[in-house]
C-alpha cells in the first residue's frame, strides 16, 4: 500500500475500538487549549479582516466566538486563521508543526455540519493530529527550511479529521489525503519578514482540508502515491525520498503536544523560562547590565530580530521576549500591547542582549528546545539558567489545573465570565456531549 492507503487504514481500523482514556483526555486537553487561543486569536486585525472581507454567507457551520452560522469552508478557514492568530496555539515539538489550529478548525466546521456528537469529534481530532504529525516527521526538519508545516501538513491533518466526522471507506479517506497534498501551502518568508499572512497558512490548511475531504467523499480522487512519489509532496518539499510513516498510534500524538504557556513563537520559550526563573530567583530587569541568550539555529534564525515594533515582530524575537519576561514578570497578551511594546525599560534591555548558536543545544532540537540565559548585573556579577526543556513540553506538562488557568485568563476577557464558564465546562465534559452544536459559541 502507499503512505496515504497506509494512513487511511489505520484511521478506520480505529473506530472499531473506543479511544483510551489518556487518549480521550490528551484530545480534550487540546480542544480547551485551542479555544485559549482562538477567542484571543478572531479579536486580532488578521482574523477580523479576513472575516469582513470574506462577508460569510450563512450556513451550517459557526465562527468562533461570535456563532455567526456560516458555510462550512469559510468556518474552517476564518477559524483556522483566528486560532493561529495570537501565537497561542499548541505545538507538536518534534515536528515544527502547530497541529491543533488548522485540525481543530477543519473538525469544528464539520462536526457543526453533521450535529456530531463530542465523542465522534474527539476521535476526529484524535485522527487528525495523529496523520498530521506523522507525516510532519516523515518530511523532519528539512521541510521547514523553507515550508512553514502547520500551512502544509496541517492541510493532511484538517482533511483527515474532516474525513473521519465522515465517515470516509479506506479508499475515499486516502483520496481526501491525496487530494490535501496537493493544495498545501505556506512559506517561511511570510513570518521572516514584516507580514500578518502567517495566520492565514493555518486557515487554509483547515479550509482546503475540509474541501478534500468533501470531494473525496463525492467520489474526487488523487494520486495515491502523492507523498513518496518521485514528484511528490517528500520530494518536492524536503528532498525525501521513500517517505514512510511509522509508530502510528504509539503513542498517539494528541497526548504528546505542547501546550503554549507564553503568547509568541516558540522557539523563544526555553529562553523565556530561563528568564523567568531568573527574575524568580532575585534577578531585578532594572540591575542588569547584559544578557547573552544561546540555544538552537532554528530559534536564532526564526526569532532573530533585534528591533521589533508591532506585536508580529515582537513575537518573532529573543530579544524582546526575554527583556519583556523579565520586565513583566509574564509573556502573554498583555506583552505584546502597544504600552509594552513603547516600554523603555524592555527597550533599555534588547539594547544590551545578543543571541548565538550554541552548537550542543542545536544537536539536541528538535527533540529538545533549549536555551541557556546568562545575565551580568551592573556589579558584574554573572548569572545564569540553562533550560533543557519548555513548559508546556511533555516533558514539563502544563497540568489541567494549569492549562483551565490559562483559559480563564485569556478567553473571559473577550467574551465575558459566565459566558467562558459555561463554554469551559462544555469543553471538559466534551466525551458525554451529545451534539458539538450544543455548545454556546455565539
Amino acid at each position: 500500500m502507499t503512505v496515504v492507503e497506509q494512513l487511511a487504514a489505520f484511521a478506520v481500523a480505529q473506530r472499531a475500538t473506543p479511544l483510551a482514556p489518556d487518549v480521550r483526555h490528551g484530545a480534550v486537553r487540546a480542544v480547551v487549549d485551542w479555544a485559549s487561543a482562538i477567542v484571543p486569536g478572531a479579536a486580532t486585525q488578521a482574523a477580523r479582516g479576513l472575516a469582513e472581507a470574506l462577508d460569510p454567507p450563512p450556513g451550517p457551520a459557526r465562527l468562533i466566538p461570535s456563532g455567526r452560522a456560516t458555510d462550512v469552508r469559510t468556518a474552517a478557514l476564518v477559524n483556522g486563521t483566528a486560532a493561529h492568530a495570537a501565537e497561542l496555539d499548541d505545538i507538536y515539538r518534534d515536528a515544527f508543526y502547530h497541529p491543533g489550529a488548522p485540525t481543530i478548525a477543519a473538525a469544528f466546521a464539520v462536526a457543526d455540519r453533521l450535529d456530531a456528537c463530542g465523542e465522534d469529534f474527539l476521535r476526529a481530532v484524535t485522527i487528525g493530529y495523529e496523520i498530521g504529525a506523522r507525516i510532519a516527521l516523515a518530511v523532519g526538519p528539512a521541510h521547514y527550511r523553507n515550508w512553514h508545516t502547520t500551512g502544509t501538513v496541517g492541510t493532511f491533518g484538517a482533511a483527515a479529521a474532516a474525513a473521519e466526522l465522515l465517515r470516509l471507506d479506506a479508499a475515499r479517506f486516502a483520496g481526501a489525503l491525496s487530494l490535501a497534498a496537493t493544495m498545501t501551502a505556506g512559506l517561511q518568508q511570510t513570518f521572516r519578514s514584516p507580514s500578518t499572512g502567517k495566520p492565514l497558512h493555518s486557515g487554509h490548511a483547515a479550509e482546503a482540508g475540509v474541501t478534500a475531504a468533501l470531494a473525496a467523499e463525492q467520489g474526487l480522487t488523487g494520486a495515491l502515491d502523492v507523498l513518496e512519489g518521485p514528484a511528490g509532496f517528500g520530494v518536492a518539499t524536503a528532498a525525501v525520498t521513500g517517505l514512510a510513516v511509522t509508530r502510528l498510534g504509539d503513542p498517539f500524538c494528541v497526548t504528546a503536544a505542547t501546550v503554549k504557556n507564553h503568547a509568541c513563537c516558540g522557539h523563544t520559550f526555553a529562553a523565556i523560562d530561563a528568564a523567568l526563573e531568573l527574575r524568580a530567583a532575585g534577578v531585578r530587569s532594572e540591575d542588569v547590565a547584559g544578557i547573552e541568550i544561546e540555544t538552537y539555529r532554528t530559534a536564532t534564525e526564526v526569532a532573530g530580530r533585534t528591533d521589533p515594533h508591532d506585536p508580529g515582530e515582537a513575537r518573532f524575537s529573543l530579544a524582546y521576549t526575554v527583556a519583556a519576561a523579565l520586565v513583566l514578570g509574564s509573556v502573554r497578551l498583555r506583552a505584546f500591547e502597544t504600552e509594552a511594546l513603547r516600554d523603555p525599560a524592555i527597550r533599555a534591555l534588547m539594547a544590551r542582549t545578543t543571541a548565538r548558536v550554541d552548537p550542543e543545544l542545536d544537536k539536541l532540537a528538535p527533540g529538545r528546545r533549549a536555551a541557556r540565559v546568562r545575565i551580568t548585573d551592573r556589579r558584574g556579577i554573572p548569572y545564569e539558567r540553562l533550560r533543557l526543556t519548555r513548559k508546556g513540553d511533555p516533558d514539563d506538562p502544563l497540568t489541567d489545573k494549569e492549562l483551565r488557568a490559562k483559559f480563564d485568563e485569556l478567553v473571559p476577557a473577550f467574551i465575558g465570565g459566565s459566558r467562558a464558564e459555561a463554554i469551559a465546562s462544555a469543553l471538559w465534559s466534551l466525551p458525554s456531549l451529545s451534539r458539538v452544536s450544543e455548545l454556546a459559541w455565539g
